[in-house]
């Protein structure tokens, strides 16, 4: 009997106000706004109660982390012992760690070090630093190295790190230069003009030609005529191919083939990885021709990857398998990628190479799975689904701290701070452990949670928890009244929205089918709905009725073809028809889009989840 109630008081939603919520929301205005007295008050009124509040570790966090720098070492300390192994006590230990290495307190620094689970860059270089003031270790110095290489900006607690690796001579004019480059790469001009203070004077470039070059490449390139004796020169030149590569590729092969000779190999091979990857990048059938001018010379993560899509366009299959076995082994081993290289194989001969590797990535429920079944002529079919949860599981479940209080933050509209706490409590959790978090949620009517915790299972698995059908009142009869696939809207409203009702992206599209303002006006134009406002768009019926229409307009304005209706639906129609009428590739986050849904259209939706 005692089951039962309990597994009755499970499945009830857990979105009603709480006794003390008014508390919270108090003390996190507090923190806000620097409040410690106030704060310190609702901490107080929470502790008065007779029942704890899911919440009042956050107050006291919020507390302890507007006092870190008054030295309450000792509070810090009872807090981090009290939730060890809670994402409360990471965050606050990173923060405290922060505040130590500011200090150059040395010896309190490498006492809480070792307890921290990810240490951020900041930290990690307050750690070398520490080990080099207090140890003298320098091998912290070639520990340190590869962080010069890196286009991403340093923490300032890495700059003595960086400074001492240059006077001891650890740090070339070589390095000086490549880093730079990488920078340039990425747009970054400010901190390049940074790094290159670190370059011989007669080396130096000014900050002004970098600008001019930044902004204007083809009039540089125009006027270099020689001078190619000296690095500085040549560096330029080579700035002004990459600048102009990323607008107008063939150009700068035209530009860089009248000037190349005065350039070394290593050199050569750069500039033409830049055109090459660049021409890849628009679909310029030169691409390849240009990749091969690169030779062995290094290319990027993304370089490779360009290549081998290049490839892959052209069905240059011996390119292909080039370009992936050149990738570092962690990218080489993400599914794509080694669906790709069977083809490439198997493309020339290599049949049973291919199928061990089909054979390595099949029998999954995601996309390149599915291919590779295919390939191997096996039928598609969903995992079994595992065995139902059993109270014990769901009883635990509903006690970890870690997922009560990820879900009391959601409720009270804290969805970043609930959504850290929930990917922590998942931390090292076995399938059933995952399975028993995603009901959690669901019954919670915290869907996105649910499906975060659901598609985490390796062996075990419930679709109806990674793909959930909600609103079926709502969508269902809106899809069959425009002939829309249901399984179609449905992978459409997860991917948009993980069915956050709410849910607004940075660039202002919102609700379930994140329809941007514009879009929901013209939309509510078109199918005459008199009753529309602006802020009614992230409504639930207001969004479910714009969106399916939006995506039924799409999709007639596209022969009808569902995965050129979703690609359009993700990336707008005119970012869309811009794309195809350039003969450009779709953004990134499109393609990894269509290729989540794509499943979805050929009916692989399992059964009751669509």
């Amino acid at each position: 009997m005692k089951c039962w109630l309990w597994l009755l008081l499970f499945v009830c939603p857990l979105a009603a106000a709480v006794p003390g919520d008014e508390n919270v929301l108090a003390a996190r205005e507090a923190f806000r706004n620097g409040q410690s007295a106030k704060l310190a008050k609702q901490l107080d009124a929470l502790r008065a109660r007779s029942q704890r509040h899911e919440l009042e570790p956050w107050v006291e966090y919020w507390q302890l982390s507007q006092r870190l720098d008054e030295g309450a070492g000792v509070e810090i300390a009872a807090f981090l012992s009290r939730l060890s192994g809670a994402y409360l006590a990471e965050k606050l230990r990173s923060e405290w760690l922060k505040k130590l290495g500011m200090r150059q307190r040395w010896e309190d620094f490498q006492r809480e070090y070792p307890l921290l689970v990810q240490p951020d860059q900041e930290i990690s270089c307050y750690a070398m630093q520490a080990r080099l003031v207090a140890q003298q270790d320098l091998t912290v110095l070639e520990e340190a190295r590869p962080l010069w290489f890196s286009s991403l900006d340093l923490a300032e607690s890495c700059r003595p790190l960086m400074e001492k690796l240059i006077a001891s001579g650890r740090i070339s004019v070589n390095d000086v230069w490549e880093r730079m480059r990488r920078l340039l790469e990425e747009k970054k001009l400010t901190a390049a003009i940074k790094v290159s203070l670190h370059l011989p004077d007669n080396q130096m470039p000014a900050a002004k030609t970098l600008a001019e070059i930044a902004a204007k490449p083809l009039r540089f390139l125009d006027r270099a005529v020689g001078g190619f004796a000296s690095r500085v020169n040549r560096e330029m030149t080579l700035f002004a191919v990459e600048r102009l590569a990323k607008s107008d590729p063939a150009a700068a092969a035209k530009a860089w083939q009248k000037i190349e000779g005065n350039f070394s190999e290593a050199e050569r091979g750069y500039a033409w990885g830049q055109i090459a990857s660049a021409a890849a990048y628009s679909h310029l059938p030169e691409a390849l021709t240009w990749y091969a001018q690169a030779k062995d010379a290094p290319l990027s993560d993304n370089q490779l990857a360009w290549q081998a899509r290049a490839a892959l366009r052209a069905h240059d299959w011996p390119m292909v398998q080039r370009a992936i076995e050149r990738m570092p082994p962690q990218m080489a081993a993400q599914p794509d990628w080694i669906y790709w290289l069977a083809r490439a194989l198997a493309a020339h001969g290599g049949r049973d190479e291919a199928s061990a590797l089909y054979a390595k990535i099949g029998g999954q429920p995601n996309f390149y799975s599915g291919l590779a079944d295919e390939e191997m002529g096996r039928p598609l079919f969903l995992p079994p689904t595992s065995l139902a949860l059993t109270p014990e599981e769901l009883a635990e479940a509903s006690a970890n701290p870690g997922l009560k209080r990820s879900l009391a933050l959601i409720r009270l509209d804290m969805r970043a701070e609930g959504v850290r706490e929930w990917n922590w409590a998942m931390g090292g959790m076995g399938d059933r452990q995952l399975l028993a978090a995603a009901s959690l949620a669901r019954n919670s009517n915290v869907l996105d949670r649910s499906i975060s915790a659901s598609v985490r299972t390796v062996m075990q698995h419930d679709f109806a928890l990674r793909y959930p059908a909600p609103f079926r009142d709502l969508v269902d009869p809106q899809a069959n009244r425009l002939a829309l696939d249901h399984g179609w809207v449905y992978g459409l409203m997860r991917q948009e929205s993980r069915f956050i009702m709410d849910a607004k992206s940075t660039v202002g599209a919102k609700g379930l089918m994140q329809l941007m303002p514009k879009t929901a006006r013209w939309v509510a134009k078109k199918i005459g709905l008199k009753s529309y406002q602006p802020a009614k768009v992230a409504e639930m019926n207001t969004n479910v009725t714009l969106g399916t229409h939006y995506l039924s307009m799409v999709l007639a304005s596209l022969d009808n073809q569902p995965v050129l209706a979703v690609a359009a639906y993700n990336a707008g129609p005119g970012r869309y028809e811009s794309c195809l009428r350039r003969h450009r590739p779709l953004p990134a986050e499109t393609r990894h889009y269509v290729a989540v849904i794509a499943p979805r259209l050929e009916g692989a939706a399992p059964e009751g989840a669509s």
